[in-house]
């Protein structure tokens, strides 16, 4: 079969493309960056989902549509997020019914749930975004779910918790620079709140469990081993032998100061970010491990992996790879505050 992965080239996208390719199956790749390691046998056309003549060349004798191209929460885009998330989604949905594809794996977010309920997020949690980033994907889900169910073409919408492994940088290289240098490690409230994650081959492992049971769903993925955000930290910063503490801050002057700065673009922290971290934001696996699926890591695991990675593509000085997630973020204002740490 031939599979088209839209934002094939980002941090899940590569992780995809490898297994499939592993798998035997064709790979073809619509993204507006080139991944510098893909492998050759992987096709790769440039273009975005925002051009309808390009998704419609991409989509060209397709079986499979894995659409995870968005612009991602960090990227602070305002009302660019719905050119990408809400109508590239929809030029992609109208031209995989036009292609006739078998199927639709879409990549969402847990952005959409907006602020997490007291207790787990469930599948009968009704999704209320609180920001542009949360909103846009939620209407870019709406309109693949619509048009693809109208042709009879099964969606599978996955919705992972905050994905990590080794290459994950984005917003967790501000954490894991901080560690290096044994700054105080700060964190919103007392730090009790239970934050769970997702390895990205965890995530893969889940993306072809949901192609082989071939049918419609949404599922929310993430690991079914975690603490508190404080306990995660923590048990990292020994792995790490750091001289970092954990220090909470107050959550409503804490809240107030990041969006101030974030609105004068002196924080790199959205309020998808600082209006969430605070708070216990965690999926019920149940319905995950009924199906037959079950992940290999823990939060730990993966914090431990994503913090030797950052270490090593930091002493190899290498190049970081093309998506956001791949590249340290900037720390703007936030780095005043670790020089006092």
């Amino acid at each position: 079969m031939l599979h088209l992965i839209t934002g094939g080239s980002g941090f899940i996208g590569t992780r995809l493309a490898a297994r499939l390719r592993a798998k035997g199956e064709r790979v073809r790749v619509l993204d507006v960056v080139d991944d510098p390691a893909r492998p050759a046998d992987i096709e790769f056309l440039p273009g975005s989902v925002t051009d309808p003549a390009m998704v419609e060349a991409a989509m060209a004798g397709v079986d499979v549509v894995h659409h995870n191209a968005a612009l991602v929460a960090q990227a602070a885009a305002g009302r660019a997020y719905y050119d990408v998330n809400e109508h590239g989604t929809r030029i992609v949905a109208d031209a995989a019914v036009c292609a006739g594809v078998r199927m639709v794996m879409h990549l969402s977010t847990t952005a959409v749930y907006g602020l997490p309920p007291d207790g787990p997020i469930t599948a009968a949690t009704v999704p209320r975004p609180i920001e542009d980033y949360g909103r846009s994907k939620l209407a870019g889900e709406r309109a693949m779910q619509a048009a693809c169910q109208n042709a009879g073409i099964p969606v599978v919408t996955i919705r992972p918790r905050v994905t990590l492994g080794a290459g994950r940088l984005g917003i967790f290289a501000i954490l894991f620079d901080w560690i290096r240098a044994s700054r105080r490690v700060y964190v919103i409230g007392d730090g009790h709140q239970r934050q769970q994650f997702i390895h990205v081959d965890d995530l893969v492992d889940f993306h072809m469990h949901a192609l082989e049971m071939g049918r419609s769903g949404t599922w929310n993925v993430g690991t079914d081993r975690f603490g508190s955000l404080r306990e995660d930290l923590d048990a990292l910063i020994g792995h790490a032998g750091s001289r970092s503490r954990v220090t909470g801050l107050p959550v409503a002057p804490s809240k107030a100061l990041l969006h101030a700065l974030h609105t004068v673009g002196l924080s790199p922290l959205t309020a998808w970010h600082y209006r969430t971290y605070h708070r216990d934001c965690h999926f019920d696996v149940a319905p995950l491990l009924a199906s037959g699926w079950k992940p290999r890591h823990s939060n730990l695991d993966m914090l431990r992996e994503s913090y030797d990675g950052f270490l090593a593509q930091s002493r190899a000085q290498g190049e970081h790879g093309p998506s956001p997630h791949q590249r340290p973020l900037e720390q703007r204002a936030l780095r005043v505050l670790r020089a006092f740490s």
